[in-house]
């Protein structure tokens, strides 16, 4: 692949004016005082048992305490581990049963982003709750494409409060296509996850969720990357990529590296893009997901390049020595295909409206026993996703499906960002934009829709739908309702459910609704 003969895309495609930053609560990142410390790199979790065709796992959600800063360590939660979680691998074809596992203190649940599984219950959202010391055990089995996923705790109205604790960790499917690529893949190697988050610490290193908490989406002062607070990592090949995962509650990434240093993207959610995309800049809104491979073929050992996010540095790469690499990114990576649409059907319509506690997806807060739309199993339909905010006083907003990847059609019926051609399970709707995407459900169930922006869907800009079959179009899910979450929750909390106070649910209050 020759950059000659391909655009260099050095603007972030999306809304200038509706970047975070021009947020009345927005809240500036500042470089810690702190030393710099190496990336801290997942490692990848090991199979209880494995066969041919099955795979047994145990992801556990465990508190812990963390050394992130000098001095005392940081109370944390983490999957198998006390914060964040090792790298899970799936691959396509595989059946796995996964046991999972809650230590704890109060009940969560575990959403596989990206994973194209049934739903409600093995996707993990709000209606798949896992108490403490009760551990359940599902079964599915993996086919799609290889693509960077991640899996976090989903349980509403409490998916900020775990998230910002520490429980998000990185999912990778692999497949034989993707394996039979000149790209990267030595891990930990030449191919790394990138978690992006971004925490306040207090003067006992501790976080304060509830007060930092913005209904409009809660941000911190410090970036941590993987974990890790001003990380280095040291480049040993001349080629390294990067699986970039937006895990924050609310910050965008701005991403762009010194000497303007071209990104080759390759993937983006849902896995390989059609063809290679050169970028020297790349924004990512919460959720998504961005692979890219950078080349290091003009520097020496001894050099540094560093990763900013608008003007802040977040990571740097000291370059060390390397054996030449001479390999190419193939032109074609992946064939990105979907059934056509009858020209007849309904065209779905969500309409995300609002901000701060005014959020909203058509006119409606989040019914945690309401089912808002449905679709037939197996058959594509368009769905049009329109932000309504003003153009210069909104947000862009990403909107997330669970069930599955979609494709971008248009935006406010032009083409979709350049490095947006593959398959997307979220996808940032700038204000006053409506996008048109593709959307087909493989299996069934009770699945969520939402703003990605993690306190806006726990205030209430979400909805479920249901996907249906043809011989049982009504079927009956045991849905989690209000007042067994509550129960719950009061009990673990060790207080009454009038005691108790969910910062989300201001939001329901403010707007004179509940989550029934």
């Amino acid at each position: 692949m020759s950059e000659e003969k391909q655009p260099i895309y050095d603007k972030y495609f999306f809304n200038e004016s509706a970047y975070d930053y021009h947020d009345g609560g927005y809240i500036p990142l500042e470089v810690a005082d702190v030393p710099e410390s190496k990336l801290n790199i997942p490692s990848v979790l090991k199979p209880d048992k494995e066969t041919e065709t099955d795979v047994w796992y145990t992801v556990e959600a465990e508190p812990g305490e963390t050394q992130i800063l000098p001095g005392k360590k940081t109370k944390t939660w983490g999957y198998n581990q006390s914060l964040l979680g090792p790298t899970i691998v799936y691959k396509s074809g595989k059946t796995y049963h996964v046991t999972l596992k809650n230590s704890l203190p109060e009940l969560t649940t575990f959403h596989w982003h990206g994973l194209d599984v049934p739903g409600p219950y093995i996707d993990g959202g709000c209606h798949a709750p896992v108490y403490p010391n009760q551990p359940k055990e599902i079964t599915f089995k993996v086919d799609q494409p290889a693509a960077t996923l991640w899996l976090h705790a989903h349980p509403c109205p409490e998916t900020g409060w775990d998230v910002w604790h520490g429980l998000a960790a990185p999912v990778v499917v692999t497949d034989k296509h993707e394996a039979s690529l000149p790209l990267p893949r030595n891990y930990g190697v030449d191919d790394i996850p990138v978690i992006l988050q971004d925490r306040t610490f207090d003067d006992n290193n501790q976080w304060n969720y509830d007060k930092d908490y913005d209904p409009d989406g809660t941000e911190g002062k410090t970036a941590l990357i993987n974990g890790t607070v001003n990380p280095t990592f040291d480049v040993t090949t001349q080629k390294l990529r990067l699986r970039f995962l937006d895990g924050s509650n609310r910050r965008e990434w701005r991403l762009h590296l010194s000497d303007d240093l071209v990104m080759t993207q390759i993937a983006s959610d849902g896995g390989l893009l059609p063809e290679p995309v050169l970028l020297k800049k790349l924004m990512l809104t919460c959720a998504e997901r961005a692979e890219v491979v950078l080349d290091f073929k003009d520097y020496k050992p001894g050099d540094q390049v560093t990763l900013y996010t608008d003007d802040v540095p977040i990571l740097k790469f000291n370059i060390k020595a390397f054996t030449p690499d001479t390999t190419e990114i193939p032109q074609h990576l992946a064939d990105i295909t979907y059934p056509d649409v009858d020209k007849n059907a309904l065209v779905h319509q969500v309409v995300m409206s609002g901000t701060d506690e005014a959020v909203m997806i058509n006119g409606k807060k989040f019914g945690m026993m309401r089912i808002d739309d449905r679709q037939e199993l197996g058959v594509a339909e368009y769905w049009d996703i329109t932000n309504t905010n003003d153009c210069c006083g909104g947000m862009v907003h990403p909107y997330h499906t669970h069930g599955g990847s979609f494709k971008i059609i248009s935006r406010n019926g032009e083409a979709p960002y350049p490095n947006e051609l593959g398959y997307k399970d979220t996808v940032g709707v700038n204000p006053g934009e409506t996008v048109r995407v593709k959307m087909r459900f493989n299996y069934p169930g009770i699945f969520m829709y939402h703003c990605h922006i993690i306190e806006h869907e726990d205030g209430g800009m979400m909805a479920q739908m249901q996907v249906y079959t043809k011989d049982d179009p009504h079927k009956k899910y045991k849905l989690m309702d209000m007042d067994t979450l509550l129960n719950a929750l009061a009990k673990e909390r060790h207080c009454t459910v009038d005691q108790l106070h969910l910062k989300s649910l201001d939001s329901y209050k403010a707007m004179g609704m509940d989550m029934c």
